[in-house]
């Protein structure tokens, strides 16, 4: 018998979520490129919005989020009655795993998918099964191939973190007829609002025509990562399990106001997404070399691999940005100790990026 309580093998064998840095080793303070946040900052009415309910401190939120499912519903034409909230689209993931995963059960992700996924397979007792890519996207084949008859769920990042990669929407239905109907497939889409792919869905069309379907989406990369609101949008079986999961107030009041603004703030949305993608293609084009890559995204960052070479190294790179007061996002922790994460930033951070960086590839 142990001498203290002993959490279940699972929730040991996890790894921890390690957030990118914000800080210089000597603790200076830099621009952060880490973590995908949005580059012109939060929208202004949800700002108002954060700063009107700060008088409401001492009432509980209301349990339903009823306003903001209806803005939601509003915004992208969906039925408020299928679309679910949580702390962040993280905890919407986690009582998915919860819900539908048990010990001796798997899940099936791809190579270089989001960490979260591991992490609420295991929390959940069970075992998650990684899919080998192609060229750093999720190959559909693969996937279905990594099924077995103890698959419950498949994750899917569409566009993916960290690869900036996505599938089209033939793909992403050819994998949906490729799985048995009592398998979930989550289709994460929390960098949708980035997306200009002409052959790109996010996946609400496939909830509307399935019962094994749901899409997660977040507010945390259109300005509202530190009030940590998700949502997704399912079928109405799958929403009344997660509503018996979740806590009855697991979304708090002045989150729900400033989504509320920020969702329906579509001319600040659309200006978003304007910069992003021209910051993004000046990143991708600038930023080829022969002793580097960038790969093409969907998504509010680009990925960089750099030449296993002594001076040219992803390592080196990290340096001399962070010489340069950015910090970027190394890759160790998703296996790809030779790539960099490069969230988009303002004009001149994309330029000092560009500038440092070309100036490495030509040195010597």
């Amino acid at each position: 018998m142990s001498d203290k309580p002993i959490a279940r093998a699972s929730i040991l064998d996890i790894a921890a979520y390690k957030p990118g840095k914000s800080k210089s080793p000597s603790g200076q303070s830099l621009a952060k490129l880490s973590a995908n946040e949005s580059p012109l900052g939060a929208s202004p009415k949800a700002m108002e919005a954060y700063r009107y309910y700060a008088d409401r401190l001492a009432e509980y939120p209301d349990g339903g989020a009823t306003a903001l499912r209806q803005a939601i519903g509003d915004v992208h034409g969906l039925d408020p009655d299928r679309i679910g909230v949580g702390a962040g689209s993280d905890e919407i993931l986690h009582l998915l795993a919860q819900a539908y995963v048990g010990p001796g059960d798997e899940t099936v992700m791809s190579q270089y998918g989001f960490l979260v996924y591991p992490i609420v397979t295991n929390a959940a007792g069970g075992t998650c099964i990684k899919a080998p890519e192609t060229e750093l996207k999720a190959d559909v084949d693969a996937l279905l191939d990594a099924v077995t008859e103890k698959t419950k769920i498949v994750f899917l990042a569409n566009p993916n973190n960290p690869t900036g990669s996505y599938l089209s929407v033939d793909e992403i239905n050819r994998l949906h007829q490729g799985l048995r109907s009592d398998i979930l497939l989550v289709l994460d889409a929390a960098y949708a609002e980035y997306v200009d792919a002409a052959d790109y869905q996010a996946g609400i069309e496939l909830v509307d025509r399935a019962q094994n379907v749901v899409m997660t989406r977040t507010f945390s990369k259109i300005g509202l990562a530190n009030l940590r609101v998700g949502w997704f949008y399912g079928p109405a079986h799958i929403l009344d399990v997660y509503n018996r999961l979740r806590g009855p107030f697991n979304v708090n009041g002045i989150a729900q106001a400033a989504a509320e603004a920020a969702v329906r703030d579509v001319d600040f949305t659309a200006e978003l997404k304007a910069h992003n993608a021209k910051m993004r293609d000046l990143l991708v084009r600038e930023l080829q070399s022969n002793r580097f890559k960038t790969y093409p995204s969907q998504c509010n960052f680009v990925l960089t691999e750099f030449a296993d070479e002594r001076g040219f190294t992803a390592a080196d790179a990290f340096n001399l940005l962070m010489e340069k007061g950015l910090i970027v996002r190394e890759m160790h922790s998703y296996g790809l100790p030779n790539c960099l994460r490069i969230s988009i930033g303002t004009e001149a951070q994309m330029k000092l990026v560009i500038q440092t960086l070309q100036e490495m590839s030509d040195h010597g």
